[in-house]
């Protein structure tokens, strides 16, 4: 790789290393990686969690993690978002309405005690998972529009086009066209910061949302959460996941990839 710019210095998310490259060993040069970093998620002073992360779009972040967690129940609940930088990572402060901190803190008594491992510290199979609302049949998606979604998957990673280091999350309307995403170290963290934007997006209301990696649980919970009907995965989606979506009646689409897709649940809202 060539040296690095001014410009892309400046650009978050991005630092250079030197690095050897095989059949080369006696010669170092500079590469890009992606920044890693930890960002703690503060509701009206209490830090709630804290996430490795690439340090852009983090407004967008916690807005998508407070409604994909069942923090808030819309952006209205936000009262205000600052990101201050400080020594040991970043912080988000968040502050919500006094209904919604309340919830908060009652939940975080439930879980006093706990370990600080999700799963780890669930204590029964049925905490694992939020309630979610049955999700309406609106939505409808053609296949054949999917690969043009596909093929503009990578404009919203500048980051991973420079590193191969990160995943994408993007929302993708009826026709195909992708109106918007965000990348992250993190497959969770890209989704809720797609989730963050989408929130505030008038514009965003029909269509699916599609991630460059495989469908967790958690990942179609979160898609869930936040009332999307229709989650299309590049990668496999696990037995759990797959359950999930069957529940909660959304579409969830595995293997996406230019004239393929595997239809795990609710296949009725695609047209072949």
């Amino acid at each position: 790789m060539n040296p690095a710019s001014d410009e892309q210095q400046k650009q978050p998310g991005l630092e250079q290393r030197l690095v050897v490259q095989r059949r080369n060993l006696a010669v170092s040069q500079p590469d890009w990686v992606a920044e890693e970093v930890p960002v703690a998620l503060v509701y009206n002073g209490i830090s709630h969690v804290v996430m490795m992360a690439s340090p852009k779009d983090l407004e967008a972040f916690a807005v998508g993690f407070s409604l994909s967690e069942g923090i808030i129940e819309s952006v209205r609940d936000i009262f205000g978002l600052e990101v201050t930088p400080n020594c040991n990572g970043i912080e988000v402060n968040i502050e919500l309405s006094s209904r919604r901190f309340a919830g908060l803190k009652e939940r975080r008594r439930a879980m006093a005690g706990r370990t600080g491992c999700g799963v780890c510290g669930i204590e029964q199979l049925g905490d694992l998972f939020r309630p979610l609302a049955p999700l309406p049949f609106t939505q409808t998606f053609s296949l054949s529009n999917l690969d043009n979604a596909l093929r503009q998957l990578t404009s919203v990673q500048p980051i991973g086009q420079e590193t191969g280091c990160t995943h994408a999350a993007a929302w993708i309307d009826p026709k195909g066209q992708l109106l918007g995403g965000c990348e992250d170290v993190g497959r969770h963290v890209a989704l809720d910061k797609m989730l963050g934007i989408k929130a505030r997006q008038a514009g965003w209301q029909a269509g699916a949302a599609l991630v460059s990696s495989r469908a967790s649980y958690e990942m179609v919970q979160k898609t869930a959460m936040c009332g999307i009907e229709i989650l299309f995965a590049v990668s496999a989606a696990t037995s759990l996941a797959v359950d999930v979506a069957e529940r909660c009646n959304l579409t969830l689409v595995g293997f996406s990839k230019p004239g393929r897709a595997t239809l795990y649940t609710h296949p009725q809202r695609l047209i072949d």
